[in-house]
């Protein structure tokens, strides 16, 4: 080693190890996606019924008091929230420049929730596969359509970051934690904004809804109801097996049930949620909840996608039988006439 050569720092090799097992485990994780998240939802389910084996006439009692009504409201509630969450979505597009039509637009967005009952990340990717699919003129590219979805997680994170304190009794969490969270967001949300009014790279347009101020409204008006209704949905399933949750109560269970739909526990995450958040108020109770909010949230999703595939098969027919019935109505052609024959002929 010559005397020049400057000497590795003892730290560089466990990071650049570090990296490296990073980088494999992400490159596993994207080969094995649907066998983690088959082995995480059958573990998450599992552990559940462990918990609930004990209590099992209880569960089943409480699932059996929800009635009908409230069980189709709360299947409404998730269509409107879906459907206010597409409306975003094609705010944040058509602020990108794209023009694709609403209804095009609602058909991709159905599509990308059957992709997260998997995982939410699948649900992403298959929503922007199914709209650079179906309409890829008219749509933006797709780091544009990746970018595009920022705004609203920056919104949905917000307004996370402001509720955080409902998780801090159910928890245990230190009082201070939800200020942090709510700086880290609001200082991540002012970087997005900032590059939002950066020009030039075709990546930045998909934030293009932040640089003004009617967009932003109509952005987060689309998401409060959507988020509000989400809320509500929990409320409501939570009084319907007996649960005397506030609304509050029914927050905290959101904000938990979105950060656990990030890990591959497929439909277990609303029961997760419900007994990670309100366990201590009876478990059987609040497992039936988060089972009957999983539930009736598939239902919604299902209800929206069946749409979604009855639409795109009756525009298909139509757009067959229009050009059918335009033939028929052009006018026959004339046959020419063959000369008639001389008398010599």
């Amino acid at each position: 080693m010559g005397d020049d050569e400057p000497l590795a720092h003892p730290d560089e090799f466990p990071a650049s190890r570090a990296t490296l097992a990073w980088r494999r485990a992400r490159l596993y994780g994207d080969r094995h996606r649907k066998l983690i998240t088959i082995v995480g939802a059958t573990v998450a389910a599992a552990v559940l019924v462990a918990i609930l084996w004990g209590h099992r006439d209880e569960f089943a009692t409480a699932i059996s008091s929800a009635s009908i009504g409230v069980l189709l409201a709360a299947a409404a509630l998730q269509l409107v929230a879906l459907l206010a969450r597409s409306e975003a979505w094609h705010i944040c597009i058509e602020a990108a420049g794209g023009t694709v039509p609403r209804r095009i637009l609602y058909r991709a967005s159905s599509m990308g929730y059957v992709g997260s009952l998997l995982n939410a990340q699948v649900g992403t990717a298959a929503r922007i596969a199914a709209l650079r699919r179906s309409s890829p003129a008219e749509s933006p590219g797709v780091s544009t359509l990746i970018a595009a979805e920022f705004p609203i997680l920056a919104v949905e994170a917000t307004l996370a970051a402001l509720t955080s304190f409902t998780l801090v009794v159910p928890l245990g969490l230190p009082w201070w934690l939800p200020l942090v969270c709510l700086g880290v967001v609001l200082a991540l949300s002012a970087g997005l904004r900032h590059l939002a009014l950066r020009e030039g790279r075709l990546l930045w347009s998909g934030l293009a809804v932040l640089r003004s101020l009617r967009g932003g409204g109509r952005l987060v008006g689309f998401v409060l109801i959507a988020v509000f209704a989400q809320v509500f949905r929990n409320w409501l399933l939570l009084h319907a097996v007996g649960v005397d949750a506030s609304l509050l109560d029914a927050i905290a269970v959101l904000i938990a049930m979105v950060v656990l739909t990030q890990l591959p526990i497929g439909p277990s995450t609303g029961a997760a949620a419900a007994v990670l958040i309100l366990g201590h108020d009876g478990v059987a109770a609040v497992a039936a909840a988060g089972v009957l909010s999983t539930v009736t949230g598939i239902v919604g999703g299902l209800t929206f996608a069946t749409w979604a595939g009855a639409d795109r098969l009756w525009t298909h027919r139509r757009a067959q039988r229009v050009p059918r019935e335009h033939r028929q109505e052009l006018p026959e052609k004339p046959q020419a006439r063959l000369p008639s024959p001389g008398p010599g002929e």
